[in-house]
């Protein structure tokens, strides 16, 4: 499937860009819609902040450049048209490019590998950053806000960003996001956990499979958000902390051990090669809450100490998933697979090359989400790649860190001009003698 992944994504995306609503008029109509939004995207897929200023200059002087061979841009934009031109665009318009990438790596056989224990999907959900302002000049009725003791007022925006994750696997699969912003209506600003409610109201069925769990951190262990996640036929396992939950530690400290709490123990040699002593416990059918109406739920926490007895890790968690000696260490491996989504998905944003932090653009109202949606959809087709493309995935392997490999293409890029993705994938295997060039000599 070399390139076919690429190429098949960037023409899906010029068809929904070129149905992308145009308010436009004029003269000012003179590049394609199609072509604004796949210039922007071109930008965050190469991590080259610089990438159409030099595909202008490289048009200027060769008549060809490689924003058209590459993702079919046809007319090159100024950044300002650009930023003008979608601002008024809804992300939601976008959308629709998500489920072609979940298309993908269905096909790849890569979701169902991922399924974890129970055979169930894991989900994960977590709120990120993607703009924040000072300047009491850039804001919008979209943005929220924090007020510090200093007098000073941090506009922000953040949404979202649900993935897919294993604990067998690096790979984490992105879904469509859910923005949060302040609600007509509601007198407090959005929050996470009613973002979280939107999302499942609007996409749980999309993404439902019949056995799918949504793991979260302690926010979410919330008695109505665990009902919701009942009510739309999933299953939940979230992080739950004592201070937050004094009720549910007190009634689960109070069973008696070995009959109402239940415990095993493992010895584990770990990635440094030392023996550790990982102890779980569970306590099934206990109250979340107090009152007559709480939810029932299963509680589980794993300690582990190394061989002296010192603790290195302790967590609990609450789930719907009736525990027991048989899947208990299962559910503990999923529930800590709730970390990918901050260091698989929501650092690599931000750390790695795609600067989701980056005020790439506020605009007035809705730039600054539709181009963190492109941000999302870059990252996503970046792991597609890794699974579908051989060249892509061979480079990936020989180059090493994710920001070099970007810094080849944007090089590469800035100096040449290439046919296609795959003719660009096998220049640069050519160039490194691996794949069909490795046994090529000098």
């Amino acid at each position: 499937m070399q390139g076919s992944s690429f190429s098949k994504i960037i023409r899906r995306f010029r068809e929904v860009a070129g149905a992308l609503p145009d308010g436009r008029k004029g003269k000012n109509t003179r590049y394609a819609m199609a072509d604004i939004a796949l210039s922007a995207f071109s930008v965050f897929f190469t991590q080259c902040p610089s990438f159409l200023s030099f595909q202008r200059a490289m048009e200027e002087a060769r008549g060809r450049n490689n924003a058209r061979s590459l993702f079919e841009v046809e007319k090159i934009p100024c950044d300002n048209h650009i930023r003008q031109t979608l601002d008024p665009v809804e992300p939601f318009h976008l959308f629709s490019l998500f489920d072609e990438l979940h298309a993908g790596f269905a096909q790849a056989g890569l979701l169902e590998a991922m399924r974890a224990v129970k055979n169930t999907r894991l989900i994960a959900l977590d709120a990120t950053w993607y703009y924040s302002s000072q300047s009491e000049n850039i804001h919008c009725q979209h943005c929220s806000r924090i007020e510090h003791k200093s007098g000073e007022c941090t506009h922000y925006h953040s949404a979202i960003t649900p993935v897919i994750v294993s604990p067998s696997h690096k790979e984490v699969v992105p879904l469509r996001p859910e923005f949060i912003i302040p609600q007509d209506g509601h007198a407090k600003q959005d929050c996470e956990i009613a973002a979280a409610k939107r999302w499942l109201a609007g996409q749980g069925e999309r993404y439902a499979t019949g056995n799918d769990t949504l793991l979260g951190d302690d926010l979410y262990a919330h008695q109505p958000f665990c009902r919701q996640v009942l009510l739309h036929g999933y299953h939940y396992l979230f992080t739950c902390k004592p201070a937050s939950h004094t009720h549910l530690f007190g009634w689960v400290e109070a069973l008696e051990e070995g009959r109402g709490r239940q415990g095993i123990k493992q010895r584990i040699k770990s990635k440094s090669n030392q023996w550790e002593h990982w102890h779980y416990g569970w306590a099934n059918d206990v109250p979340l809450t107090e009152g007559e109406n709480a939810l029932r739920v299963n509680w589980l926490e794993v300690i582990i100490t190394d061989k002296e007895g010192r603790e290195l890790y302790h967590n609990s968690f609450i789930t719907d998933w009736k525990v027991g000696e048989d899947n208990v260490v299962g559910l503990v491996s999923a529930a800590r697979a709730r970390w990918k989504i901050e260091n698989e998905n929501n650092n690599v944003l931000k750390t790695k090359g795609y600067h989701l932090e980056h005020n790439f653009g506020h605009g007035e109202k809705h730039l600054s989400s539709l181009l963190a949606t492109m941000n999302l959809l870059a990252f996503g087709l970046h792991t597609l790649l890794e699974i579908t493309d051989g060249s892509y995935r061979l480079l990936r392997a020989k180059i090493g860190a994710r920001r070099t490999f970007f810094d080849h293409i944007r090089t590469l890029t800035t100096y040449l001009d290439f046919e296609n993705w795959s003719h660009l994938m096998d220049f640069m295997m050519r160039g490194l003698k691996i794949g069909p060039y490795a046994a090529q000599k000098n």
